[in-house]
């Protein structure tokens, strides 16, 4: 795998991140402490090097006092055009009943679903 940034979403996230931190007016240590996510992968994150779960997500939305829905949009985990509150992702990443694996897992599936349902384009 190359070295470098994971994706130019997952880079959007760290900025955004970043900013929602420093608008809060927390120090790196500070969100990750609240967070309960280490000091270094929390970097990682912010510099676009790592791409978090959406349970991390969830928790760094819940520190920063934002809506998570919010994260998972910049994250990819979520597309926009699914619409806030009705689309699938949401209900996944909103079930209680499941772990954190098999919430990716289902995601994973439908996602891939999708990709293949998807309408080829004329190019």
């Amino acid at each position: 795998m190359a070295k470098g940034k994971v994706s130019k979403t997952v880079g959007s996230l760290g900025e955004y991140l970043r900013e929602q931190r420093t608008s809060a007016q927390l120090s790196l240590r500070q969100l990750a402490e609240q967070a309960g996510v280490s000091n270094p992968y929390l970097s990682q994150i912010e510099r676009g090097l790592r791409k978090p779960s959406a349970e991390v997500l969830q928790q760094l939305a819940k520190a920063l006092r934002i809506s998570a829905e919010q994260l998972y949009l910049r994250a990819g985990i979520v597309s926009p055009d699914d619409g806030v509150g009705g689309s699938v992702e949401l209900a996944i990443l909103g079930d209680t009943a499941l772990t954190e694996r098999q919430k990716q897992s289902l995601l994973d599936v439908y996602q891939s679903f999708l990709a293949i349902n998807e309408p080829p384009t004329d190019s």
